[in-house]
C-alpha cells in the first residue's frame, strides 16, 4: 500500500493531539494499548484504536500481535517513523523559538 505524501500526514497527525500522545507514549516505551490508555486522561479504547491505526496504515508504527490468552499487542516505530519523529521534533523547537521571540 502505498503511503500518503508526507506533507498530508504531518498536518494529519499534528492536528491531532491524540495522535501525538500516542506518539509519544511509543517514544518513551510505552508500547501496550492498555498501558496507553492509563497514561493519558480522556483517551478512550476507541479513540486509540482509531489512532493506531492510522499510524499504521502511516507506516509510521508498526504493530505486533502475540499469539497469547489473553491477546498480547504491542507497537513500536518503524524506521520511517523515526525519521518522521524527527519532523515531529523539529516542529516542536519552532514552536518554542517562537513562542520565546
Amino acid at each position: 500500500m502505498k503511503r500518503p505524501p508526507v506533507a498530508r500526514m504531518v498536518e494529519d497527525i499534528v492536528g491531532c493531539k491524540w495522535s501525538l500522545s500516542v506518539l509519544q507514549l511509543v517514544r518513551q516505551g510505552v508500547n501496550r494499548p492498555g498501558a496507553m490508555e492509563r497514561n493519558v486522561n480522556g483517551l478512550t479504547t476507541k479513540v486509540l484504536n482509531e489512532r493506531l491505526k492510522k499510524l499504521v496504515r502511516y507506516g509510521i508504527l508498526q504493530r505486533h500481535a502475540y499469539p497469547e490468552i489473553p491477546p498480547h499487542v504491542e507497537y513500536e516505530l518503524t524506521a520511517f517513523g523515526q525519521k518522521f519523529t524527527n519532523i515531529l521534533d523539529e516542529i516542536e523547537k519552532l514552536n518554542q523559538e517562537i513562542e520565546n521571540d
